[in-house]
């Protein structure tokens, strides 16, 4: 196998694993737990399905780490067409990366208070739950701060994938698309948050551009030999 095909299937295998684990912590586990506007249901749940959300807080860490490889990988098989490009790339994924890292406390601290401790006891339970309430509202909009990062990282990839001559750049098209939905969504989630789940609903299309590339490169990877007549 041409090492640029080996190069992108590698990438879009790692690609796959991350879209395996974003999607749980993201949409599956927090809609089991979370009880918008209800504290006490939200603690209970926490505290009734603890090993869900232990595998949450594991599921976000190693999303995290995926996407940093996922960097790697796509850094080590687009460098070569453009290499300022491939590091702006690479390092708003690493940012995005670290910002999820530290969103993670908020959930990690909501479960404290949730549970509770013998240096908590100055706060009563509703007290508690309240904080802790608190503190999954950050990690929620944590998440949609990050948005900004996820529609940054996709402006440079779109761009290298077009200028690439080895994927097709209609999806370096699509994935630049891509990039100015989160860029759109990420304000009104924060400023006008009743309009979100509307504008995310429209938006929808213009997100499945990393699907697109990701199933590119995991089952046609990259067209070697218009590689090869390019570089001849």
């Amino acid at each position: 196998m041409h090492p640029t095909n080996k190069a992108a299937r590698i990438a879009g295998a790692i690609y796959l694993s991350m879209v395996l684990t974003g999607p749980f912590s993201l949409i599956y586990v927090p809609t089991k737990l979370i009880v918008r506007g209800n504290a006490a249901a939200t603690a209970n749940n926490f505290l009734i399905h603890e090993t869900l959300y232990r595998l949450w807080i594991i599921g976000d860490l190693w999303t995290h780490i995926i996407f940093i490889c996922l960097g790697v990988a796509l850094y080590r098989l687009l460098s070569s067409v453009s290499k300022p490009w491939a590091v702006a790339m690479l390092g708003f994924v690493l940012v995005s990366a670290a910002v999820g890292f530290l969103n993670t406390l908020n959930s990690i601290g909501a479960f404290i208070l949730f549970r509770g401790a013998d240096f908590l006891n100055v706060f009563d339970q509703a007290q508690r739950n309240a904080l802790g309430m608190l503190f999954v509202r950050l990690h929620s909009q944590g998440n949609f701060i990050n948005e900004i990062f996820w529609g940054l990282w996709l402006f440079p990839f779109g761009l290298l994938v077009f200028r690439s001559g080895f994927l097709p750049r209609i999806i370096g098209v699509w994935l630049m698309i891509n990039c100015v939905a989160w860029l759109v969504l990420s304000p009104i989630a924060l400023f006008a948050p009743s309009y979100y789940d509307a504008a995310f609903r429209f938006a929808q299309p213009l997100l499945f551009g990393e699907l697109a590339i990701m199933l590119w490169l995991l089952i046609k990877g990259a067209k070697v030999p218009a590689l090869v007549m390019a570089v001849r």
